[in-house]
């Protein structure tokens, strides 16, 4: 017994003064415990589905439980504030969407900083959205609406989910490339702003397109262009906004997983390498692709940039709109 505790003592000795290796020793046997993954916003959107989706990957080859908690509230900050506190040690991961790197943005203090308190795991997807004109609208391109807008000068509204959403910055960025005079209307939410671009009373909406495409098909809005770089697949028909009257458009919605900042390397690393690993199931594309989504994994290298790459242009665009948190 007393040579078993003088070995584990100096076990615990060597690792107190190794860091690097206590680190890789927890790694090793990473994870013990239960893992909660906390999404800033309502069941049901993009980063809610697919956290949902890897927590249940992640359970089944970890044995361990995998926990989706949702904390929505004030633009996906609330659950931020909560991981950034929490214990670096892997057990409590946050899932965002792009509107984490808004929040700077647009707040003028948050309870956290967002590139200092928090370092990325991976990207796990992103995809476009549609530009979704009222069907009593006489345009069939985003040349047209353009085109007619600049006839119009102040007389069109676009609609939102909110000031400082994904969907207004969306609307700006359209607005400011294309030179147009539209007013920005607000609402509660995607159905809501949606529905106001169906009756007419609002003329454009950039909406996700999970939220429109049923409504497209039925006829009830008309989908003109999607903004990624590329056609998507689920509607090969509908051409992008750079094809059809604006070059250099695109706008794309992504989502991902974060771990506080002083995560151990080795912890984030085993996390990036399952993760990943789920994201490449062969079947993924088939299952996201209602949610107009594709798994997009890379490195947590590269989704810290993309997140200081999107701050810095989300900044750029709210200094010259003037868009601030209400």
């Amino acid at each position: 017994m007393k040579t078993g505790y003088s070995l584990v003592a100096a076990m615990a000795l060597m690792l107190a003064a190794h860091p690097a290796a206590a680190a890789s020793a927890s790694a090793d046997r990473y994870p013990e415990k239960p893992i909660r993954i906390v999404v800033g916003f309502t069941p049901g959107g993009g980063p809610d589905i697919t956290a949902r989706f890897i927590a249940q990957k992640l359970g089944e080859s970890w044995k361990q439980p995998v926990v989706v908690d949702n904390r929505p509230g004030a633009g996906g900050t609330i659950a931020a504030k909560t991981v950034a506190g929490a214990n670096p040690d892997g057990y409590t991961l946050l899932s965002v969407s792009s509107a984490h790197a808004v929040a700077p943005a647009i707040y003028d203090k948050l309870p956290y900083d967002t590139l200092r308190d928090f370092t990325g795991i991976t990207l796990t997807a992103s995809g476009p959205t549609l530009l979704i004109v009222s069907p009593a609208l006489a345009v069939k391109t985003a040349g047209d609406l353009i085109a007619l807008a600049k006839s119009r000068p102040g007389q069109f509204n676009y609609s939102s989910a909110g000031v400082g959403s994904g969907t207004h910055f969306a609307g700006e960025l359209f607005k400011s490339m294309a030179a147009i005079d539209v007013v920005h209307i607000p609402f509660k939410g995607i159905p809501e702003a949606l529905a106001e671009t169906m009756t007419g009373r609002v003329q454009f909406f950039f909406s996700p397109f999970a939220s429109a495409i049923g409504l497209v098909k039925d006829g009830k809005a008309r989908a003109i262009a999607v903004t990624g770089a590329k056609r998507m697949a689920q509607v090969p028909d509908i051409p992008t906004v750079t094809e059809t009257g604006l070059k250099g458009y695109t706008w794309d919605f992504w989502y991902g997983l974060l771990v506080p900042a002083k995560t151990p390397r080795a912890v984030v690393a085993k996390l990036n390498q399952e993760i990943t690993r789920v994201l490449n199931e062969p079947d993924l594309r088939q299952r996201w692709a209602p949610l107009g989504v594709e798994p997009t994994p890379g490195s947590s290298e590269q989704f810290n940039k993309l997140v200081a790459a999107e701050i810095a242009a989300f900044t750029k665009l709210a200094r010259a709109s003037n868009i601030k948190a209400n």
